[in-house]
């Protein structure tokens, strides 16, 4: 009696282990059944009225969480207007500083600098900022929609969906 519970033992272990294993594969294949996801934040989002924007600023508010900044300024074509950045370098995809000293967007990585209008000035940068959608929603908010980009070069920075005027 003795001799069969030592005989049994190691195959007892031996089924369970077994087993383990095989739970483990079925767990790993219904995993690998399940559709890989990434939820992302919706493209359209509001950042407030108009005047939470005072004249001559950029607001890093929605930098880090979204990617734009938003400008409130006359320093492109003379108008006061309102408009979103994004916060990527056309040069290689960085993620520039706004640097409220010099006026300036400055890129880290290989030095690109960019006017508050978004225009570059200096650096391997080969084009200017682009810009997201931006409109004044129904309640009087300002709405960005980052689905769409207007890029300066493209005469695109003309569109009015680019910018909002404010008068």
């Amino acid at each position: 009696m003795v001799a069969a519970a030592i005989i049994m033992t190691p195959f007892a272990a031996g089924m369970a282990l077994l087993a383990i294993i095989f739970s483990l594969w079925g767990l790993l294949t219904a995993r690998f059944m399940m559709p890989n996801m990434v939820v992302e934040l919706p493209s359209k989002f509001k950042v407030g009225p108009a005047s939470d924007f005072p004249i001559g600023t950029v607001s890093e508010k929605y930098k880090a969480s979204r990617g734009v900044w938003l400008v409130h300024s006359t320093a492109y074509n003379g108008e006061n207007i309102v408009y979103a950045l994004a916060s990527v370098c056309t040069h290689l995809g960085c993620t520039p500083n706004w640097l409220e000293g010099e006026q300036k967007f400055k890129c880290p990585c290989h030095g690109s600098g960019f006017y508050i209008s978004g225009i570059n000035f200096e650096g391997p940068a080969p084009r200017p900022l682009e810009r997201v959608g931006l409109r004044v929603a129904e309640d009087g908010m300002l709405e960005v929609d980052k689905s769409v980009k207007f890029q300066e070069e493209l005469g695109q920075w003309a569109d009015g969906k680019s910018f909002v005027a404010l008068g």
